[in-house]
């Protein structure tokens, strides 16, 4: 049975485990995850836990809005990952949709993220350009946003910028 639930701190090394099978070769998300972590800027971070193993994670970090918008709240969505010998059997649609619940319940209005479009669009996520958001990456498509609380984004037009720890961990 699968358990989804926030972050504990020894879960750090079962999480950065996950971010490195999932991305492997690659340790830049598990590094992103490590170095928001240490930077306090973990907003919502939450594992699923399979028969006692930690096998997905999900984090949700602050963003900024250039030009800012007051009272707007935001989040970045990123990294996601899943053991690979547990993907394909829902826990990274489960920790999404849990994720995007806890954010909503914390009063956070709007989440963004780079990704899969098919993969993203099952959640209400869009393209961001069909909010008015634009993003540092030069990304189109995978660029997306989606409301917490419907019209949340309404009138709202500007650069969505995730944490400097993204770029400093080239994701």
């Amino acid at each position: 049975m699968l358990q989804i639930r926030a972050e504990k701190t020894p879960d750090a090394p079962g999480i950065r485990a996950v971010h490195l099978a999932a991305f492997a070769p690659r340790a830049n998300e598990a590094d992103l995850v490590d170095a928001l972590r240490r930077s306090g800027q973990a907003t919502v971070s939450l594992v699923a836990i399979n028969e006692g193993r930690l096998v997905g994670h999900v984090l949700f970090s602050p963003l900024t809005l250039a030009p800012a918008v007051p009272n707007l709240r935001g989040l970045g969505l990123a990294p996601l990952a899943v053991l690979p010998e547990f993907q394909r059997q829902t826990i990274g649609s489960q920790l999404a949709l849990r994720g995007m619940e806890v954010c909503r319940a914390a009063g956070f209005d709007f989440l963004v993220l780079l990704g899969d479009p098919h993969y993203y669009g099952r959640f209400g996520f869009r393209p961001a350009s069909q909010f008015q958001l634009g993003n540092e990456y030069g990304a189109s498509a995978e660029f997306m946003a989606a409301e917490l609380h419907p019209g949340a984004l309404a009138g709202v037009a500007g650069l969505a910028q995730f944490r400097p720890e993204f770029r400093a961990n080239d994701c």
